[in-house]
């Protein structure tokens, strides 16, 4: 009896222990979960990683980056993870509010953006001139004008510097701040007068679009002699609804997520049903505690109009012949977002690209530091293919007499920098609306002045907008990927980082030789 006694309990020790071991196999071969924000991010840790974790995608099947808010599915992934790996609160700007969320005390989390941020300024801002400005002299100014006057003027500089760099500001009065007024690129000003004086000056800018030389502020007075124009008349012209008529509501396409200070807005009033009506206004303010303000020279149903530093609301008003309100829009947001004057992309340049993989290796060994070796290879490997790829640029560009490439959004400024480009971005142009006779006028000149053979599109824009800006200025369209977007066209091609860059690469060569 004591024997099978025995024998039982030989018999339950050794299947305990298996099952012990099995338990320990098992746990031992669990990957590492690895949940990463957008594109870039999830190739540099898949490139890392190996075998060795899983590798998952917040934003896939085409979704934008600007416009992605994480699902209650997307915070537990994060929360079940071991890493987590993005890019820089620029990009991905949601991240700050989901890691408030977070719960997990172990998630170790990959900022890739450490250490590789530079003050990497859009090529937009103005700094100060080297030269000494010299004077501009406004000519023209009337004692006085009436509202819907046309007032004219010329901006003069003392001595010809070839410049040709012309902005016009105005403003209310002097404690208000100064406003670019648009479709005003040349020494001639040419505005309608409101209801309301104003002060305006003429700045001129260098090529590097530095401040050359400005004028003094003018004061343009509108008395309209005690007639109720202005405020008065153009009020209650917007507030008189008392049209016969009853219209359809208009709809405002073309709105791009954000734009950059200097990018074109170009937008379109649609009235969802026919009218012979065509006396539109187009009116701006600040916030919902401001007065709207008619907007000068935008009397069609288009809207063109060149961005300041300030994000504004915008709305469209269409009028009846006897000047009485028809039909109105609601308001839209333009989000001015220069990115705290820092470009976002910062995986497009392939060295610092190599810095963003090192930054998810070392996440990755903190996480699981018996795989250190594995993370270490192929880190290097990757770092190797990523080294190849700025070589090749290097050697490309290196003796490029033209170092000009024109682009839709300001995306590739990394790349620019690297390799002593110069990128040149006609920012605002909707994939929705068709540029307009002036717009395509202000491209074309810009093509001329810079000989631009191609005009580049983010790979997923609208290609009829590319072919239209292509066929009245000349040139051709090639698109660039910013990788922003796991798009079809990436899936579709099995096309990686690395090959992706060098189709980068072809593209801008088109221009660059």
């Amino acid at each position: 009896m004591k024997k099978s006694w025995l024998i039982f309990i030989l018999m339950m020790s050794t299947f305990l222990f298996g099952c012990q071991n099995a338990e320990e196999s098992s746990t031992n071969d669990e990957k590492l979960s690895v949940v990463t924000s957008f594109y870039p991010m999830y190739e540099f840790a898949r490139q890392v990683a190996g075998d060795r974790a899983d590798i998952s995608l917040m934003l896939s099947n085409g979704e934008d980056p600007h416009h992605y808010e994480p699902s209650a599915k997307d915070v537990a992934r994060v929360n079940d993870a071991d890493v987590f790996v993005y890019s820089s609160e620029e990009m991905e700007f949601w991240v700050g509010s989901l890691l408030k969320t977070i719960e997990n005390d172990k998630l170790v989390i990959a900022r890739t953006a450490d250490g590789v941020e530079s003050e990497h300024h859009h090529e937009d801002e103005h700094e100060a001139s080297d030269e000494d400005a010299e004077g501009i002299k406004i000519q023209g100014v009337a004692d006085h004008y009436h509202t819907g006057d046309k007032i004219e003027l010329t901006a003069e500089l003392e001595d010809n510097s070839g410049y040709e760099h012309w902005h016009w500001y105005t403003r209310e009065s002097a404690d208000k701040e100064w406003v670019t007024v648009p479709n005003q690129g040349g020494p001639e000003f040419n505005y309608e007068a409101a209801g309301k004086s104003f002060e305006v000056r003429a700045v001129l800018y260098d090529d590097a679009h530095n401040e050359f030389a400005e004028s003094q502020p003018v004061e343009i007075v509108i008395n309209d002699h005690g007639q109720a124009h202005g405020d008065g008349e153009e009020a209650d012209h917007h507030d008189n609804h008392g049209s016969e008529e009853s219209a359809g509501p208009i709809e405002i396409i073309g709105l791009a997520d954000h734009y950059h200070t200097g990018d074109v807005v170009t937008l379109v009033a649609e009235l969802q049903e026919e009218t012979d009506y065509e006396h539109w206004h187009w009116y701006t303010r600040g916030s919902a505690d401001e007065e709207w303000e008619a907007v000068s020279g935008q009397g069609t149903d288009h809207f063109e109009y060149k961005t300041t530093g300030e994000s504004f609301e915008v709305k469209a008003v269409l009028f009846d012949d006897s000047h009485n309100t028809y039909a109105e829009s609601e308001p839209v947001s333009v989000l001015i977002d220069d990115h705290e004057s820092l470009d976002p992309h910062i995986w497009l340049d392939p060295l610092l690209a190599q810095e963003q993989v090192n930054i998810i290796r070392d996440a990755l060994i903190e996480a699981d530091p018996d795989g250190k070796d594995d993370y270490e290879k192929n880190a290097a490997a990757f770092n190797k293919e990523l080294q190849a790829v700025h070589e090749e640029y290097q050697a490309a560009f290196e003796n490029a007499e033209n170092r000009v490439f024109v682009v839709q959004h300001q995306a590739f400024g990394y790349i620019a920098e690297r390799y002593n480009l110069k990128q040149i971005a006609i920012g605002g142009l909707s994939t929705e609306v068709e540029p307009s006779a002036s717009r395509i006028a202000e491209i074309r000149d810009l093509v001329k002045e810079n000989d631009v053979p191609v005009i580049y599109y983010q790979q997923g824009a609208n290609s009829a907008i590319a072919e239209t800006v292509a066929a009245e200025t000349g040139t051709k369209t090639a698109s660039l990927y910013d990788l922003e977007v796991l798009s079809k066209e990436l899936q579709d091609k099995k096309l990686g980082y690395v090959a992706a860059m060098r189709e980068n690469l072809k593209a801008l060569q088109l221009s660059i030789k």
